[in-house]
């Protein structure tokens, strides 16, 4: 399966190592970019959840979604592996 995975993360969110586990479980590759880290990623983050800082937020081919909290039901169907 090669989807393109771009996953906004904060070091101290549970929710995120929850699901960078997953992710590497199911052998998929993806960029993670830290929200605190990263300039401008935090403003990028709000604007696509409403105002709100949620991670773990995805962009999967160009399609948005959270996982917060962290489902990894949700996350399996998002990415098309149910």
């Amino acid at each position: 399966m090669n989807i393109n995975i771009r996953m906004y993360t904060t070091r101290w969110c549970p929710d995120c190592q929850r699901a960078k586990r997953f992710l590497t479980q199911q052998g998929l590759s993806f960029e993670e970019i830290n929200i605190e880290e990263v300039l401008g990623a935090a403003d990028h983050i709000m604007a696509l959840n409403g105002g709100k800082r949620r991670v773990p937020t995805f962009e999967v081919d160009g399609r948005v979604f959270h996982c917060s909290p962290y489902d990894p039901e949700k996350l399996r169907r998002e990415l098309g592996l149910a």
